[in-house]
């Protein structure tokens, strides 16, 4: 393969340089050439300042043209890898041509579960294939024996270069490929160092096009930055189908798997496994793992019913109030800090509940990460529970999001949230006014409110 040559683009203007400069010779910015492929110029390629009728002819054939109505919607076919949790996630299943990004922190189980999801389709018939640049085989091998998948019959290839991964992939035909990893995948066409953002973009590249060109499913496993974003070029996300991300505490056994982009399923479907000496298992009811077990309620503690994907999800909020000093701390866990500011300011405006000279603290149990504004309520619940040391009743649930008027507006999906508290035992539910079901569910007390200070009243009343 003869090697094409190279210029250098500016991230900001796109001028090019045919060598690396410091400084951008276009707009004089620092630091943003990176390596790229130089195209090709086509022969009798010219540039007109307007678009002209027949200006392009001879220069390429056009393509025909179809109506959208035409076009024939073929549901997508999936094959199921086994791991209910993992195939959740992806929408059903691993589809065909589809190319799915995963990251996560080092040692947070990615290789761990993309190999028990390749030796379950090996198993299934499907031809497969690992491609491991950070370890050799005998490691792979020495991973498959503590993972208990003893005669995988697995094909693994240790190797970085990307012109012989895909050799490899046309000698061998798999029907699905992982890349472990990406940064550390080169081409021979560019000068840089594997992990550059010139490398790893041209090898995503090429490795999508192989995707799309051959039906292969192509799985590439990403590395993320301290912040816990992928590694590499934003575009690297744009290219793939899905984007997945690991998430989870090493000290705990649970972990959570998250679809940020899905073009074939839902997005910020999760997934629920719990890492065990024979790898990640799915966890069948993973609301179990989110509230504590509690013999008789405590103070400050309230559960939420969230929404992650299409799962309802109960998890407990927990919440402490304590004498503060000059400067009162405000700490958030799993919820965002802003918005706890904002809900102490609405508490005390519109029911009387002042905690500016008090340390608050709240605390997701689990380490689930809870970004929708249908916590609020919950939230403002536990923390009235805590300053008043006085718990809340057992079996009590609430969600709602709290404007800044003191208007307690409506959670989307709010009847299947009712109906997965009532299958697990809750009995007492405060939910926004809109939320309340044409209905009753059984077993389950609904109380309906439109203001911050009606759910404060309803909650006094129970005591």
């Amino acid at each position: 393969m003869a090697k094409e040559k190279t210029l250098y683009t500016c991230t900001e203007c796109g001028a090019t340089s045919p060598r690396w400069l410091g400084k951008c010779p276009g707009c004089g910015a620092w630091n943003t050439l990176i390596e790229a492929l130089a195209e090709p110029a086509a022969a009798g390629r010219n540039r007109l300042s307007a678009a002209v009728p027949g200006q392009y002819a001879g220069l390429a054939q056009a393509q025909p043209v179809v109506p959208l109505a035409a076009i024939e919607a073929a549901d997508v076919a999936r094959t199921a890898t086994g791991m209910d949790e993992l195939d959740r996630v992806l929408g059903g299943g691993v589809v065909e041509g589809g190319v799915v990004l995963i990251g996560g922190d080092p040692g947070i189980g990615k290789s761990t579960l993309l190999l028990q999801a390749l030796d379950a389709l090996q198993r299934l018939g499907l031809p497969t294939l690992y491609v491991t640049g950070e370890e050799s085989g005998a490691q792979v091998a020495l991973r498959s024996r503590r993972l208990g998948i003893e005669g995988s019959q697995v094909q693994v290839l240790a190797e970085i270069g990307l012109e012989k991964i895909l050799a490899t992939v046309d000698a061998v035909q798999p029907a699905i490929v992982v890349i472990d990893s990406i940064q550390t995948v080169y081409s021979d066409q560019l000068t840089s160092a594997p992990g550059s953002v010139a490398q790893v973009r041209e090898c995503a590249a090429h490795l999508t096009r192989l995707a799309k060109a051959t039906g292969i499913a192509v799985v590439l496993v990403g590395h993320v930055t301290k912040e816990g974003a992928l590694a590499g070029p934003r575009v690297l996300e744009h290219m793939v189908d899905t984007v997945l991300y690991f998430e989870g505490d090493t000290h705990s056994s649970f972990r959570l798997v998250r679809a940020i982009k899905n073009r074939f399923g839902a997005v910020n479907e999760i997934g629920v496994f719990a890492m065990t000496e024979r790898g990640l298992r799915g966890v069948a009811n993973p609301s179990a793992i989110f509230l504590s077990q509690h013999s008789e309620p405590v103070p400050g503690s309230c559960v939420l019913v969230t929404l992650e994907g299409s799962r309802p999800l109960l998890v407990e909020i927990q919440a402490l109030v304590d004498g503060g000093g000059i400067s009162p701390r405000r700490l958030s866990v799993g919820l965002e800090r802003d918005r706890l500011a904002m809900l102490l300011a609405v508490l005390h405006r519109h029911a009387g509940v002042a905690c500016a000279d008090q340390d608050v603290f709240v605390n997701a149990v689990g380490g689930v990460r809870i970004s929708e504004p249908a916590a609020d309520l919950a939230v403002m619940l536990a923390i009235t529970s805590s300053l008043r040391a006085r718990a809340l009743p057992k079996g009590f649930i609430a969600f709602g999001e709290v404007g800044l008027a003191g208007e307690v507006r409506p959670a989307p999906r709010g009847q299947e949230r009712l109906k997965e508290a009532a299958k697990l035992g809750f009995t007492v539910a405060v939910v926004p006014k809109a939320n309340a079901p044409r209905k009753p569910i059984a077993g389950l007390a609904i109380h309906a409110v439109e203001r911050v200070e009606e759910a404060m009243d309803v909650v006094r009343g129970l005591d």
